[in-house]
């Protein structure tokens, strides 16, 4: 599906089903160097995000994301409780990479401006991206804001600087939000 439709007589891709944990050391690998982070709320939306990490928490299979207050990609995960985490196979495309680590959802249309290919989901309606293939569709478990007293002051300064630009809480420090996310189904788009 590019831009979000299908291309007429177009097959469907196969999904392969994966062990998430057989991918552990490919995800943590390509998480420093960017992933992407989907929702879909009244238009799918993708995000570049460097954080994150596989787990297992009350015995079920889970990948945390943190997400800035400001981020257009915030309130649409906090409504439906939903997201799809996108990792590519070998390096990230550099256009993909530069539109949806640079550019907002609430200007552009990343899935046109990036090229992207987006791939229905299985179990939970955000649609992977063909383009970064090994694909988590998650639930959101529980999430949490976090309590800047309990972070390193040398932590705070790197990455919560006064007055951040477009934030929208009384500090300006643009925190974020951890989200705990049951992975639902993994497979890798083909």
């Amino acid at each position: 599906m590019r831009g979000g439709r299908r291309a007429p007589g177009r097959e469907r891709s196969m999904k392969r089903k994966i062990d998430v944990s057989a991918y552990a050391e490919q995800l943590n690998n390509a998480i420093g160097k960017g992933i992407l982070l989907n929702t879909k709320g009244e238009k799918f939306n993708t995000m570049i995000i460097g954080w994150g990490h596989l787990g297992r928490l009350w015995n079920l299979p889970t990948y945390n994301v943190y997400v800035r207050e400001s981020r257009y990609t915030k309130p649409v995960l906090d409504c439906t409780g939903v997201f799809t985490v996108s990792v590519p196979l070998k390096d990230g495309d550099p256009k993909i990479f530069k539109v949806c680590g640079s550019q907002s959802g609430r200007d552009v249309d990343k899935v046109q401006e990036a090229g992207l290919t987006l791939e229905e989901a299985e179990v939970n309606g955000v649609p992977g991206i063909k383009e970064y293939p090994i694909t988590l569709e998650c639930r959101v478990l529980y999430q949490q804001d976090q309590d800047i007293s309990k972070i390193p002051e040398a932590i705070v300064k790197r990455f919560y600087p006064d007055g951040a630009p477009g934030t929208t809480t009384p500090d300006g420090k643009d925190l974020h939000t951890m989200y705990v996310g049951e992975i639902v189904a993994a497979y890798i788009i083909e």
